[in-house]
């Protein structure tokens, strides 16, 4: 049973005391309770007896690597997962991401940076509202009707385009690499087509960004893929 009711539990599972104290410290000062693990393994008996709402799990654990612990998770727990990698090693956040991650935080993190992804994550599990609209920027997408305004005149989106809006819609502020986009619009055989995509990003962007130059709402994951940035408060 969860120590606070009221407070979301994150587990740890990283080897490194320093790094785990550092978590501790920055997310009971934010409101959460904490437990942590050291390997994979423990950490997977973490996940059996308490259920935690939010895991953030290290790549390079002792025991077995983090992307095996992770896919294995994947076959019967949905918690949300926030991964660290170290620093360029792009390849790592990938593998990551393509298991079944959330989201990614690069060592060493800031503090605001952590908690901001993880604040992300935990929205993304709260009860869904049925809501068939759904508003950023100046713009509102229609699930239900599968119509896009903005400025509440209509866009015309080609089924291609729609597609991988909705896809961004319903994975918002998820990191989706680019493996994990071709594969959902374009099937297994187009994986390594990534010319497709920086199309069809450019022609998302160009109608429903304001400024193409400085995308607010799809942002691109530098080596790994591309994000949609939405509010908490845009499902309506």
């Amino acid at each position: 049973m969860k120590p606070d009711a009221a407070k979301p539990e994150v587990l740890v599972i990283d080897d490194e005391p320093q790094i785990r104290r550092l978590l501790r410290l920055i997310l009971e000062e934010d409101g959460y309770a904490v437990r942590e693990a050291e390997t994979g393994k423990a950490g997977q008996g973490e996940i059996l007896r308490h259920n935690p709402d939010a895991i953030i799990l290290d790549l390079g654990l002792p025991d077995e690597p983090g992307v095996d612990v992770l896919r294995r998770l994947r076959e019967w727990n949905a918690t949300p997962v926030l991964i660290l990698s170290v620093f360029g090693q792009e390849g790592s956040k990938v593998a990551g991401l393509d298991a079944g991650a959330d989201d990614y935080l690069t060592k060493p993190f800031g503090e605001a940076e952590l908690l901001a992804r993880l604040r992300a994550l935990l929205r993304r599990i709260k009860p869904a509202v049925a809501a068939s609209k759904f508003r950023f920027g100046r713009c509102e997408v229609d699930l239900a009707a599968r119509r896009v305004t903005r400025d509440g005149h209509t866009l015309h989106l080609t089924t291609t385009e729609y597609a991988l809006l909705r896809l961004f819609i319903t994975h918002r502020d998820k990191v989706l690499t680019h493996r994990q986009i071709l594969r959902e619009l374009w099937g297994p055989k187009a994986e390594g087509q990534t010319h497709y995509l920086r199309t069809y990003m450019l022609r998302l962007r160009r109608k429903l960004e304001d400024d193409l130059e400085a995308p607010r709402h799809f942002q691109t994951e530098s080596g790994v893929g591309y994000r949609f940035l939405s509010d908490p408060a845009d499902a309506a």
